[in-house]
């Protein structure tokens, strides 16, 4: 029973945020998000009440453009789990949220030992 219902739906930034954060943290080898600018070279976890703070969403013309500040595990492939990191969110944007890509960005901001 698929309904039509005419009408535009518009997102907020932060609510994408949130989902680009939670999907991050899914993602095997992520050990938290961390601030986009790291001060003095040294990258701090965020708490999970703050992940929005490690996901900056802009708007473009060609859809949304997503850049994600991570910290990884130790000993892990940072390639591989880059490339599972743009996976990842890209899924959660389009078949959540329905909203066209532009482009995901993976900044990795330090490597840490999972406790």
């Amino acid at each position: 029973m698929s309904t039509v219902i005419p009408g535009n739906l518009h997102v907020a930034n932060d609510v994408l945020a949130d989902m680009v954060g939670n999907a991050a943290l899914e993602c095997y080898g992520v050990v938290g998000m961390a601030a986009p600018s790291a001060a003095d070279g040294i990258a701090k976890i965020l708490p999970t009440s703050r992940l929005r703070r490690g996901v900056v969403v802009t708007t473009t013309d060609a859809g949304v453009h997503v850049e994600l500040y991570v910290v990884i595990e130790y000993g892990t492939n940072i390639n591989t789990v880059s490339q599972n990191l743009v996976d990842q969110v890209t899924f959660a944007l389009k078949e959540y949220a329905r909203v066209p890509i532009d482009g995901v960005e993976v900044h990795v901001q330090g490597v840490k030992v999972r406790k």
